[in-house]
């Protein structure tokens, strides 16, 4: 498989399902179900998404055993909780609408609003001396936060999940991972359907007779330390995005890629620390 990352822990599919909606939310537990038949054992979601309950009967009611499945969520949104103090109440929150015991993955969601590293990190290191995470990340970080983080965690830095696609390649980011031996686990990857009309992303498309999903994600999976969450809710896009680890780019697909001209970010908040 191209873009294999030796070093950074391996239990983690680099292919999973994202599950964020605005609403219809109670349709992520036949979502998730459907995914885990697919083959996905990858799934992620946040305590502000308002659906871990679902994603949570999803997993159970799936023929799927749970220790097979890496379950990622998310806390510390930028108000949510009101305060530093509230987090691992927050946590609490979020292992009880899952109803589970622990989380593969606990990301802090954004390093804004309420947060303050040394209050909600030291929550996060609790949480994984207690068991309840069994690895730590964080979310929309830049590398400064992330050089901040590292310091004030006991706890090994899994990874940093961000907005990543062909029209945002985040290269500073991913060099920060490759260095530091953490996942950068990309959102919106394909920049909510942005990246699918870019005439590059078409000719190598077509090229492979693939989709241009396909090839996104492929493109993504070509970086080491970099994984995917590409949200889906059809059986079909499902497969068809589960497909794109069997693509294999070679040196003038990588080429055509990394010449668009052209810069895109999906997920833009003020509150986003590349806009302070």
């Amino acid at each position: 498989m191209p873009g294999d990352s030796p070093d950074v822990a391996d239990e983690m599919p680099r292919l999973g399902l994202g599950t964020y909606s605005a609403d219809d939310r109670d349709q992520w537990t036949e979502n998730v179900r459907t995914a885990l038949d697919v083959g996905y054992r990858h799934v992620d979601t946040a305590q502000v998404y308002e659906n871990e309950e679902y994603v949570g009967e999803g997993i159970r009611s799936s023929e799927v055993d749970r220790e097979d499945v890496f379950l990622a969520t998310k806390t510390m949104h930028v108000d949510v909780p009101d305060d530093p103090a509230d987090v691992p109440e927050a946590i609490d929150g979020c292992l009880d609408r899952l109803g589970v015991d622990a989380v593969d993955l606990l990301y802090v969601h954004w390093p804004s609003g309420a947060y303050e590293h040394e209050p909600v990190l030291s929550a996060f290191d609790d949480a994984y001396d207690e068991g309840k995470a069994r690895n730590v990340g964080v979310a929309n970080f830049t590398p400064e936060l992330l050089d901040e983080a590292r310091e004030h965690l006991d706890a090994p830095l899994f990874a940093n999940q961000v907005e990543m696609h062909p029209l945002l390649p985040q290269e500073e980011l991913v060099e920060y991972a490759q260095t530091h031996d953490h996942w950068l686990v990309a959102y919106s990857p394909l920049g909510k359907g942005e990246a699918l009309d870019v005439p590059e992303i078409q000719e190598v498309a077509e090229r492979h007779d693939a989709s241009p999903a396909q090839v996104c994600l492929a493109w993504l999976l070509d970086h080491d330390n970099v994984a995917a969450i590409p949200k889906a809710s059809s059986r079909e896009h499902m497969e068809d995005n589960l497909a794109a680890r069997e693509l294999e780019l070679d040196d003038d697909d990588r080429e055509l890629i990394d010449s668009i001209d052209r810069e895109y970010r999906e997920i833009d908040p003020d509150h986003g620390p590349w806009n302070w």
